[in-house]
């Protein structure tokens, strides 16, 4: 049988086609690569899962009705779907709207609909974000709080995505699992993510926007660790009693809000060079903090983090530098 993995060209999408692949896998990557960042970094990833006989690709826009039916006609054994394929990024909402209504909210209506005439679909793993807490600010963030307070559209549109699978589980009985990633880094990674701009302006000898006067902290979480969670998700589908929709969210977070200033000096000692920095006020839609609450994830997945910012960090900054051809 074979996985859906929308989004392959992108960060956590090329890193769970490749696990899936690295395990026997049949896989099919969906993916437009639009040019969000650097679409060379994207045929790049893409290039290397097109190395193994056991992954098609298809060049398409999730939001495009006619070219999603098609890919599920033409691969009709899919039985699993790990739909990560998003307009991401707090910021850039501010700025394109409209890009995220498409993709997020859109294009997640249009794999829903597609999916959910395939024959031998057993489970629907979506991306959802750390992101659709908003303003809650009780730590660490747990899956069984309230979250209808969005600080920014991206936000509302992951949210708007955790809702309409829930519909779609209910009346259509399609088993769904949400996951909200938080701040997710390592080889690979996005050049509009903090550990990127960092490593790009430090060694450029540009000061780095530190936002909130640096009192910020996040719950890093190395790339290794969402895949292990990913996989562990996809394995375990919800169970259908015929009355509760087969539909749940966890967390994926590395169980500790990492403050911001650490994680600089971190990238400092890996890159061997000081960061020059320059104070910002906090940013609109932006939050001062997050931290996973894990227990359900590990409860029902197994799910335990392994890669704290002092490992994760010197990992991705030797793949930043052999990528970029940077000499240490």
């Amino acid at each position: 049988m074979t996985v859906l993995v929308t989004g392959a060209a992108g960060f956590i999408g090329y890193h769970t086609a490749a696990a899936l692949l690295a395990r026997g896998e049949q896989v099919v990557g969906l993916d437009e690569v639009n040019d969000y960042y650097d679409v060379a970094l994207k045929e790049a990833r893409l290039a290397r899962l097109g190395a193994s006989d056991d992954f098609r690709f298809v060049r398409a826009d999730i939001a495009d009705r006619e070219s999603v039916a098609r890919v599920v006609v033409d691969h009709s054994d899919i039985d699993r779907v790990v739909h990560l394929a998003a307009q991401a990024g707090v910021r850039h909402s501010l700025v394109d709207p409209y890009a995220y209504t498409r993709a997020n909210v859109e294009g997640h209506l249009v794999l829903l609909e597609a999916c959910r005439t395939l024959p031998v679909l057993k489970h629907f793993v979506y991306a959802s974000s750390s992101s659709v807490y908003g303003g809650n600010t009780q730590m660490p963030f747990s899956v069984e709080e309230r979250v209808d307070r969005p600080l920014s559209l991206y936000a509302a549109t992951k949210r708007a995505g955790e809702l309409m699978a829930q519909s779609y589980a209910y009346i259509h009985r399609v088993p769904q699992t949400g996951l909200r990633f938080f701040t997710v880094y390592g080889p690979w990674g996005r050049p509009d993510m903090a550990a990127y701009i960092f490593a790009r302006k430090i060694l450029a000898g540009e000061p780095i926007e530190v936002f909130n006067n640096g009192e910020m902290a996040r719950d890093f979480t190395y790339i290794d660790d969402i895949i292990a969670g990913v996989l562990a998700c996809l394995d375990r589908p919800p169970k259908d009693d015929g009355e509760t929709p087969p539909h749940r969210v966890y967390n994926l977070g590395n169980h500790h809000a990492e403050p911001l200033m650490r994680f600089i000096s971190v990238l400092e000692d890996a890159l061997g060079k000081k960061a020059e920095i320059d104070f910002k006020p906090m940013q609109k839609g932006d939050v001062a903090e997050t931290f996973a609450d894990i227990e359900a994830s590990r409860r029902d997945l197994g799910f335990e983090p392994r890669t704290g910012i002092d490992e994760g960090i010197p990992r991705f900054i030797d793949w930043y530098r052999d990528y970029h051809g940077i000499d240490a």
